[in-house]
């Protein structure tokens, strides 16, 4: 999965998001902004994983979303 993709079309990719992870809020998400590294440190805090297990569930989303096409 392509972050800089995902960064550019971060209005489609939100959504996307939301249904993976709906503890997310809006303004959490546009604190992410396309930023993988903040994304798994909001995971880390809304979920209250360690950050071991954000990146693993970040990982999962990647490998289970390689073909999704964000830029519709």
């Amino acid at each position: 999965m392509n972050w800089d993709t995902i960064a550019g079309n971060w209005k489609s990719a939100k959504g996307h998001l939301r249904e993976q992870w709906g503890k997310l809020t809006d303004d959490d998400l546009d604190v992410i902004a396309g930023k993988r590294d903040q994304l798994v440190g909001t995971i880390q805090t809304r979920y209250g994983n360690t950050r071991d297990e954000a990146e693993r569930m970040v990982d999962e989303y990647e490998r289970s979303n390689s073909s999704t096409d964000f830029s519709r």
